[in-house]
């Protein structure tokens, strides 16, 4: 099965220039291929290749298909962006592949990387989107602060997972697995800091905004390593 990214693909005729090349030079494509298309927001589409050009695919859709989405709720990480991108570049890719709804980069105190522009990692994830057959893109967002973001409201349990001893946290092994036992399941939003964690500050903070503080086991993680174990647990409890 051969799948292309395309956004409101009904509204659409022709592959977007970078899936057009894929088409054509990789997979040579030629008219009367049938290809998949999916449009990041559930749906995936039954097309035939009507005009194969040098630089130019054309489609005419022969069949929607709408898919179920294969987990509960709403799954939402937010990480402090490691200063090497290769890192984060490598859990968008996974936690796409594992499925997650939406990812916001924090700036936090102890941050190692203060700007993040997220076009190249649109597209890995929608490499990501693509390869593992999901029918849902995740939304990316740009970086925001950390006081800005746990002061918006948002609905359904939120955790700050951080490794102060002094401040009482549960586990969110245990905790999150509670979810699967309420009905339809729930939104989940986990914030993982920086290498030196959040600043005390901003975990007091978080907990008066209705953060839940948690732990993620015994084992130190990297930053990417811990936000990925959040999202696996997370999918784990909301899956259907």
């Amino acid at each position: 099965m051969r799948f292309f990214y395309v956004p409101s693909a009904p509204d659409m005729t022709e592959l977007p220039m970078d899936e057009a090349m894929h088409a054509l030079r990789v997979l040579r494509l030629k008219s009367g291929d049938e290809m998949f298309l999916m449009d990041g927001e559930g749906n995936f589409y039954r097309a035939e290749v009507t005009i194969a050009a040098t630089k130019r695919c054309m489609y005419e859709i022969k069949e929607t298909l709408p898919q179920v989405k294969s987990w509960n709720g709403n799954i939402h990480i937010a990480i402090a962006p490691t200063k090497v991108m290769d890192r984060i570049e490598w859990f968008c890719e996974k936690a796409t592949e594992v499925g997650i709804d939406e990812i916001t980069f924090l700036n936090c105190k102890n941050s190692e990387r203060k700007v993040m522009r997220t076009v190249r990692l649109d597209k890995i994830v929608v490499s990501a989107v693509k390869q593992s057959h999901k029918p849902w893109k995740p939304v990316l967002n740009a970086m925001m602060s950390f006081k800005d973001f746990v002061t918006t409201p948002r609905n359904g349990r939120k955790y700050i997972a951080h490794c102060y001893e002094e401040i009482e946290r549960k586990d969110f092994f245990g905790d999150v697995y509670k979810l699967a036992d309420i009905d339809g399941g729930d939104d989940v939003t986990v914030l993982i800091g920086p290498e030196g964690d959040f600043s005390i500050d901003e975990v007091k903070l978080a907990v008066d905004n209705g953060f839940e503080p948690v732990t993620l086991g015994a084992s130190r993680l990297r930053t990417e390593t811990a936000a990925l174990y959040a999202t696996m647990m997370a999918q784990l409890a909301l899956r259907k």
